[in-house]
């Protein structure tokens, strides 16, 4: 039996969650609905009884003197009365409450709102963003509604401080404050801020702004529990400083925190600055050499003759001379694309990074997309997406991956060999961000719906091409649909022959 290769799917999934809080919005009218029509039928009740009780306590033995009257009052208070409990007992909560626990299962945890706010800090860092640009809505080539308020910006900051990332936790506190003394309504305290910013400050090594800000809180909150120690210990340090670099007290700076007021602190990523850069468009190679361009065509493939391919060959661009990664025009098509989606979806799981110290594929809180694994037979198009794949590649699929497996680096030897190529088909545009670059030779690649991208891992010696290492950047705005296909060396021995030497 042929085995089919599967596809690893990425995508924010975070539609399913829109629809859920319409639904639950309208459970939420609803009930509203259900407890004006109970309180409009009490308060007839309440009426009416008024009107009466007013009529048989202005003269109590003539209203009852009348046999009417007097089997009236006892019918109310034997029936009519125990009808209104009953009403007023009615709890029209019961729907709404209901629906929100059938959908609390699917709704983010603890885990997901501090993923979702550091995915946030990555972005700001990545694309060099103020928290004012966030906070305001005004993302690269687009402006928005979606603000963040003073309580917004204070959670992001709180998220920073917690893990100990003083560095955005300043600049989240930061714009909460500036806010706040804008005159924006918060349910926080200016107190508050201060305290976590005035420490953070602290740790990024700003000792006289520590200091200001700690007076500041104290002149708000005299009797604030950690403001007083605070003070007098950063008052210490700083006069202990100014001694030993025998400067005198100066104030501190005046110019508001900002981006680039501190240094964001370095990682165990020698080259993220490069990542970063490339990302945001700046020191990619391919537009500053000329004679590289020349060198870049476009042409017809039919597979060296595939008799799939010979009526309608696939267009392909060259992408990058060397190591050579070439796209592939109208791979997919729409209906192949929202079939892959709708295969994926139920399955969809949380995305993992690989340990830079451990070697072992685990979660990132800062990793907010999702993955999951399709075999070839479960759909009639996932079967001809990948024939298509072989026919245009000239590799065969089957020795591909079928399962998705932790291994401790990109070229574990596995029963297949090595993976000697990667095919990556992009099944969505982006707005803004979600790049593919490559960060050892300068290449930013787009993303581009129904294309693919195409390059080989290994030399034909069967040695590493370390230059083909690559990393996706952050989506800015827009979600990401990818498909990832990873060709193994067993079973290419005649479709891609060894070379004469080790970089062939």
């Amino acid at each position: 039996m042929v085995q089919i290769p599967n596809c690893l799917i990425h995508s924010g999934h975070m539609t399913d969650l829109v629809y859920t809080e319409k639904e639950l919005v309208q459970s939420l009218k609803e009930y509203i609905k259900a407890e004006e029509s109970k309180l409009a039928a009490v308060k007839s009740w309440a009426n009416k009884l008024d009107a009466l009780t007013k009529v048989s306590t202005s003269d109590p033995e003539g209203y009852l003197a009348h046999p009417v009257n007097a089997y009236k009052l006892v019918k109310r208070l034997n029936t009519e009365w125990s009808e209104l409990e009953s009403l007023v007992l009615q709890n029209p909560s019961d729907g709404f409450v209901s629906n929100m626990s059938m959908h609390r299962q699917y709704f983010p945890g603890e885990e997901d709102k501090t993923g979702a706010a550091k995915a946030l800090m990555r972005l700001q860092d990545t694309y060099q963003l103020d928290s004012e640009a966030f906070s305001k809505g005004k993302l690269p080539g687009m402006h928005s509604n979606a603000m963040l308020t003073v309580d917004d910006c204070f959670d992001m900051g709180k998220t920073a401080y917690n893990d100990g990332d003083y560095y955005h936790a300043v600049l989240w506190m930061q714009q909460s404050l500036k806010q706040l003394d804008a005159g924006e309504e918060a349910v926080i305290s200016k107190a508050d801020i201060l305290d976590y910013l005035s420490y953070s400050v602290y740790q990024m090594g700003d000792l006289p702004r520590a200091v200001e800000l700690t007076r500041r809180l104290v002149a708000i909150d005299p009797s604030h529990e950690r403001a007083g120690g605070n003070l007098r210990y950063f008052e210490r340090l700083l006069f202990k400083q100014l001694n030993e670099l025998k400067q005198t007290q100066q104030s501190a700076s005046e110019e508001p925190i900002q981006l680039g007021t501190y240094i964001r602190p370095k990682d165990h990523l020698p080259e993220r600055d490069t990542y970063e850069a490339l990302c945001r468009g700046e020191g990619v190679q391919m537009v500053r050499h000329e004679k590289k361009c020349i060198r870049l065509l476009c042409r017809y493939q039919d597979g060296k003759r595939n008799p799939r391919l010979l009526l309608k060959p696939i267009k392909e661009e060259d992408e990058w001379d060397s190591p050579r990664i070439v796209r592939f025009l109208d791979m997919l098509s729409d209906e192949e694309i929202e079939k892959i989606k709708e295969l994926a979806k139920p399955r969809l799981a949380r995305a993992t990074v690989r340990d830079p110290k451990t070697g072992v594929l685990t979660t990132a809180n800062y990793r907010v997309s999702k993955s999951a694994w399709l075999e070839g037979e479960e759909d009639p198009i996932i079967d001809r997406v990948n024939q298509r794949i072989e026919d245009i590649t000239g590799l065969t699929v089957d020795t591909a991956e079928l399962l998705q497996k932790d291994e401790p680096d990109a070229f574990k030897r596995l029963g297949t060999g090595n993976r000697v190529a990667t095919v990556l088909n992009y099944m969505s545009d982006v707005e803004a961000g979600g790049a593919t670059v490559f960060p050892d030779f300068g290449a930013a690649i787009k993303p581009k719906k129904g294309t693919s991208v195409f390059w080989y891992n290994l030399f034909r010696s069967g040695e590493g091409d370390y230059r083909t290492r690559h990393a996706a950047c952050p989506v800015l705005v827009g979600s990401k649909w990818v498909s990832n296909k990873w060709f193994h060396e067993r079973g290419q021995e005649f479709r891609r022959p060894c070379g004469l030497t080790e970089v062939d």
